[in-house]
């Protein structure tokens, strides 16, 4: 495994970007999610309400009023898993910031061959590979400038964007079936 930075070493590139950042996530939960108050009161049934004024917000907001954009995808099971789902319900909160938030099946990202790991796109020129261990923990992340690497990721963000739905018809989909 390549040497690894902390998460923390990396989140000046959130304010720094000048045009794009796209991420795509992979994983079927996380456990940053799982540890906190608004998932647990979504498992017992109380839709989690938006957080305008959270620091993630608040810089979305700031860096759209400026022609920023943030963008992802997010892959998602059929049926999706109940980290899948909370994801799917927090997201109108992002996107009223000015995220633009969508997802793809699984089986739809395995035939596009997107990668299997999660990763942050800035510019179309730096590459955040994050490192997440089995207990969807995020261990470290790795940052590529490597001109093949990065044009794949561009690839792989072009494709998924294409075939992706916004969150809010999937989740609308997902919510009338539980």
């Amino acid at each position: 495994m390549p040497p690894l930075i902390a998460f923390d070493e990396i989140t000046h590139l959130f304010a720094d970007f000048e045009h794009t950042a796209w991420r795509l996530e992979t994983r079927r939960g996380y456990a940053s999610d799982r540890q906190g108050a608004r998932f647990q009161a979504f498992m017992r049934g109380i839709d989690p309400q938006p957080e305008p004024d959270h620091p993630w917000n608040v810089n979305v907001r700031e860096r759209a009023a400026q022609g920023a954009r943030f963008t992802r995808v997010r892959i998602i099971d059929e049926p999706p898993t109940d980290g899948q789902r909370f994801l799917m319900a927090t997201a109108a909160g992002n996107v009223e910031a000015g995220e633009d938030i969508r997802v793809l099946t699984r089986a739809e990202a395995e035939r596009l061959e997107l990668p299997d790991f999660d990763l942050w796109l800035f510019d179309s020129r730096t590459l955040v590979r994050m490192h997440i261990d089995d207990t969807d923990t995020t261990i470290g992340v790795e940052v590529i400038d490597d001109a093949a690497q990065v044009l794949a990721a561009c690839k792989s963000r072009d494709s998924a964007w294409r075939h992706a739905v916004p969150t809010a018809e999937v989740w609308a989909q997902v919510r009338s079936s539980v």
